[in-house]
């Protein structure tokens, strides 16, 4: 698995079991766990050296409480994933792989709707893109949720920017089965791989 990464998209509680809770999402983080132990397997030792073999990379949505997006405020969602709250947080099983500086928060600015994990910054004002690279990533895994948004754009940008893009299917989850069917078409056709 050398030069491969795994970004894992927006698995926060809101869009676990929260005000926009998804389909299948406590299986998708269940699968992406496993995913996980499977991808770092036989490379004993402690987490964090772990992680510096196999990067395992966190889009989180974390917008504040007048985003544009909500629909309080015209948009389409209900309130979801403001920042510091509890449907804004990783999921509990997965907190322990997360990394501050592998961490990218994207929907901070109010006026602005962002799906992709690209449009995402780090504490050091990073990009997805930018660590990737720098860690000389060819091949990148990606779970998360949802399907149809934020991690079919993701997937798109890590596409266009290059890298060979993998789409664990068992690892994601969806606002409607009809539109993660309908996603994993188009992503096929662009030459996204479902794994």
């Amino acid at each position: 698995m050398k030069n491969s990464a795994l970004v894992v998209v927006d698995m926060l509680y809101d869009f676990i079991d929260g005000t926009l809770a998804c389909q299948n999402a406590e299986n998708a983080v269940k699968e992406t766990l496993k995913q996980i132990d499977k991808l770092t397997k036989g490379q004993g030792g402690e987490e964090h050296e772990i992680l510096d073999t196999f990067p395992i990379l966190f889009v989180r949505d974390q917008h504040p409480a007048d985003h544009c997006s909500f629909t309080e405020q015209g948009g389409t969602w209900p309130a979801h994933c403001v920042a510091g709250t509890h449907g804004g947080e990783v999921h509990e099983d997965l907190k322990p792989y997360v990394r501050e500086e592998l961490t990218f928060d994207k929907g901070y600015d109010k006026s602005l709707e962002q799906y992709s994990g690209f449009e995402g910054l780090n504490t050091a004002e990073q990009t997805l893109g930018e660590i990737l690279e720098l860690l000389d990533t060819t091949d990148v895994y990606v779970c998360g949720i949802a399907t149809e948004f934020c991690v079919k754009n993701t997937c798109e940008d890590l596409l266009k920017a290059g890298f060979k893009v993998h789409l664990l299917k068992d690892c994601v989850a969806y606002v409607t089965a009809e539109g993660h069917l309908k996603a994993l078409e188009e992503m096929t056709s662009k030459g996204i791989v479902i794994d």
